[in-house]
């Protein structure tokens, strides 16, 4: 009984924190097409101005970033480039290698896109936090739950 109650919790869990973040994502999508651009366009320009200092931005870590293909970075930075947002060159000494970097239109369509994101998550966090905070609670009950059945098993057959 207290495992189907467990499993409950956890899919409530689960499908309360899906939930908040669709909802987030949803409106990241729309506040994206309301700038003129496409949310995959959204989420390059912030990968290439977020990354850690010492970090190069080039079209492979913007398709891990992405979690693209290659081939669909290259055309997403193709795209990007054609609408002023940013720019390319070939590294040295590797020519193969494509560096980006945010023109300054780029610039500040992602500042006025921060800016809005910011205000929604100031709003939307407290729910998506919740959600993520009930969902590690239940794993960790869950967890110590086991870890005590595991002791009482152990202390069990060594009487």
């Amino acid at each position: 009984m207290a495992r189907a109650q467990q499993t409950r919790v956890d899919y409530r869990g689960l499908a309360d924190f899906r939930y908040e973040i669709r909802r987030f994502l949803n409106f990241s999508e729309q506040v994206a097409r309301a700038a003129g651009i496409e949310p995959h366009q959204h989420q390059a320009l912030l990968a290439i101005k977020g990354l850690a200092s010492g970090r190069r931005a080039t079209v492979g870590l913007m398709a891990e970033r992405l979690q693209i293909q290659h081939h669909s970075a290259v055309e997403l930075s193709l795209r990007l480039e054609a609408k002023g947002l940013i720019r390319r060159r070939h590294g040295s000494p590797d020519r193969r290698e494509v560096l980006l970097s945010l023109s300054s239109r780029g610039e500040r369509v992602l500042r006025e896109l921060s800016l809005s994101h910011r205000a929604e998550l100031r709003a939307a966090g407290p729910a998506l936090l919740g959600a993520l905070a009930a969902i590690v609670r239940a794993s960790a009950q869950r967890g110590h739950s086991a870890r005590a059945a595991r002791r009482g098993a152990n202390h069990t057959k060594e009487k």
